[in-house]
């Protein structure tokens, strides 16, 4: 055998394998490489986008917390001041019921005081009725003097 024809076969088988790969192996491998390229670059491209949209979020979630604590210091500062509010209050209210329980037990002192002057009256009254009897040693009419026993109780 000629190494010539030999070599020119091989040539030739190469060449159809190469052909052949390049018209049927190729294309497929090339295409598959490619979906994978693009599937990459679309995974990092989405990989990218959620790390703007992760970063975005995070703001917004910090910018919510800073307004919901200062929200939460003025609720807490109203219910503060709400409650030094309702401590005034309650302290003026006890100070006026005290000031009104103390007149009202000054108005009953000074009644029970009246009463009680009134009573020493009438007792003073019966007991000179009585001594003025015991030293005429007769009887004294009371409805018959009451006039005059209204005025020696009054001066007394």
């Amino acid at each position: 055998m000629n190494p010539n024809i030999t070599l020119l076969g091989q040539m030739i088988s190469f060449a159809i394998l190469i052909w052949f790969t390049v018209k049927f192996i190729w294309p497929p491998l090339t295409k598959a490489i490619e979906e994978r390229q693009q599937k990459i670059a679309e995974g990092l491209a989405a990989a990218d986008y959620s790390q703007r949209a992760l970063a975005q979020a995070q703001e917004k979630v910090n910018d919510e917390l800073k307004l919901a604590r200062t929200k939460a210091n003025e609720i807490i500062e109203q219910a503060h001041q709400r409650a030094n509010q309702i401590i005034d209050q309650a302290k003026n209210d006890a100070i006026a019921e005290a000031t009104r329980q103390k007149a009202v037990a000054e108005a009953e002192i000074v009644a029970a005081a009246n009463r009680a002057k009134e009573d020493l009256r009438k007792q003073v009254s019966a007991l000179a009725v009585t001594g003025a009897e015991k030293l005429l040693r007769r009887e004294i009419d009371a409805n018959a003097h009451k006039a005059l026993l209204d005025e020696l109780a009054a001066e007394i």
